[in-house]
């Protein structure tokens, strides 16, 4: 079933209006410059712009065009082509519940900056990434993520065996 664009992003932009006024009623913490409801308004403020540019077709126009041939009575249809076969599907889908296994039992041990980064690297190879882009995105986000959950918001990180400089 598909489900047309204009829908979608509507519904999508609802869900975010939603998820962003449910996060402005939640009340502020004393004493905090960021506290519980800035992340809910955020990530719907993220939702409503995502789904207006889906609403809008904006990106469509990466959609490749359905190749059409000519068939020997003259009428044109689509041509019937096999995607090609994707190496290790069985692997891929096994990815995420062995990522989610393995930060759960090294997280506490090896800190939470190696542990990201094995993740995100793994993640990465899965999705098709080149390894130039996974070894960037494992040396950069993890210590993103800890500036701005461990620094910014406090969030206790488990150190482990990089603790962070900082």
């Amino acid at each position: 079933m598909h489900i047309p664009n204009p829908i979608m992003g509507g519904a999508i932009a609802v869900l975010g209006a939603a998820a962003a006024y449910g996060g402005s009623l939640l009340p502020p913490v004393p004493g905090q410059q960021v506290g519980p409801n800035v992340f809910p308004v955020l990530i719907g403020l993220g939702l409503v712009a995502c789904g207006i540019a889906i609403a809008c077709g904006i990106g469509s126009s990466f959609e490749q065009p359905e190749e059409v041939v000519a068939a020997e009575d003259g009428s044109h249809a689509p041509a019937e082509t096999a995607p090609p076969p994707v190496p290790y599907a069985a692997l891929k889908t096994a990815v995420p519940p062995i990522l989610l296994l393995f930060y759960a039992l090294t997280v506490d041990s090896l800190g939470f900056i190696p542990t990201a980064a094995v993740m995100v690297a793994a993640t990465c190879f899965a999705l098709g990434g080149t390894v130039r882009t996974a070894i960037g995105l494992a040396i950069l986000a993890p210590p993103a993520v800890h500036l701005v959950f461990g620094k910014l918001l406090r969030v206790p990180l488990p150190a482990g065996l990089l603790p962070m400089p900082w």
